[in-house]
């Protein structure tokens, strides 16, 4: 799996987001953009991308994930 792959997964399964993904083999860094984190804590975040990449997490295609997850306000403040 790529990183590439992930980032489509991820996107197809959280409607309006913006995923950036580094990575290769089993091991992804996944940073996912929108509006639906807006409110939610970060554990919550996190489980919303958890539940799109739990397929390839099970069977043991992707071994080791980290994902940082951030509304558009707080992605755009971490760009200044």
């Amino acid at each position: 799996m790529g990183a590439d792959e992930v980032k489509q997964i991820i996107e197809n399964g959280l409607e309006g987001c913006t995923a950036h993904t580094a990575g290769e083999g089993c091991d992804f860094q996944v940073t996912v953009v929108g509006d639906l984190f807006e409110g939610l804590a970060p554990v919550k975040k996190q489980q919303l991308v958890y539940k799109c990449l739990n397929e390839h997490i099970v069977n043991g295609t992707i071994h080791a994930l980290t994902i940082k997850a951030y509304t558009p306000a707080q992605w755009q403040a971490l760009q200044s």
